[in-house]
């Protein structure tokens, strides 16, 4: 945690352990308020540690199977065969990938109808499907926001009884600096804890706001190759009409 790491760090650039104050004494003589304050901070960094180790393994799961996704419909798509496309798209296999439910909710438009109505189709169930995997892509995004915004006003709550708590050392121990390090320490360690929280919290976000744009702009351009598709396939169909 955190706050263990920062003990240990202060206890070893401390040649005398029993003079001055350590990240224990400082815990030690803090308050009930900067204790829960700590606690509390502790809580939104395991937080987003949770959602952190979630999406990294969410994301990389939708990327391997709609990697294999792709690979797997190739030649269906190519051969025209739109019921051995969309039967592998719904296999099992490829639940967690974003492609297969875009090809999924396509082909089983064009499934019922390959004409121009059918691609009309095809293009708001792809839409759709793309908006909603955008969704599912931004599970958890939330908490990572709150805590990157939120930890250093929570560490600053601390802080501002640890300053009281300072004030009250001079109104009843005098102006000198023993009256008063107990609760400026405990105002300083909330503050940097909070800090640190927080740089945690908009690290993981911005990381994996950056993947989620790459998965968008991958499903946008499948989207793209699919209505590409469609139209050819409509036009195929019709050809052999025409030249009766």
């Amino acid at each position: 945690m955190l706050l263990s790491l920062l003990i240990s760090v202060a206890m070893a650039n401390d040649p005398d352990a029993g003079s001055g104050f350590t990240m224990m004494e400082i815990w030690t003589h803090s308050g009930w308020i900067a204790r829960g304050v700590i606690m509390t901070l502790m809580l939104m960094l395991l937080a987003v540690a949770f959602v952190s180790v979630e999406r990294m393994i969410a994301f990389g799961r939708a990327r391997r199977q709609s990697m294999a996704v792709a690979a797997a419909v190739v030649k269906p798509l190519q051969a025209g065969e739109v019921d051995r496309a969309l039967t592998i798209a719904k296999k099992e296999d490829y639940k967690a990938s974003y492609l297969a439910q875009v090809l999924k909710a396509g082909l089983g438009e064009m499934n019922l109808r390959v004409d121009n109505s059918g691609v009309e189709n095809a293009e708001r169930a792809v839409e759709k499907a793309i908006g909603e995997e955008a969704s599912k892509l931004k599970r958890g995004m939330t908490i990572l926001a709150t805590v990157g915004s939120t930890a250093p006003f929570v560490g600053l709550f601390g802080t501002t009884f640890g300053v009281i708590n300072a004030f009250a050392g001079m109104a009843s121990g005098g102006s000198g600096l023993g009256a008063i390090s107990a609760g400026i320490s405990e105002a300083l360690i909330t503050t940097a804890v909070g800090i640190g929280v927080a740089v945690i919290g908009v690290w993981a976000f911005n990381y994996f706001n950056s993947r989620m744009d790459k998965v968008k702009e991958e499903m946008i351009s499948s989207e793209a190759d699919f209505m590409d598709w469609a139209h050819k396939m409509v036009q195929a169909s019709k050809t052999p009409m025409a030249g009766k």
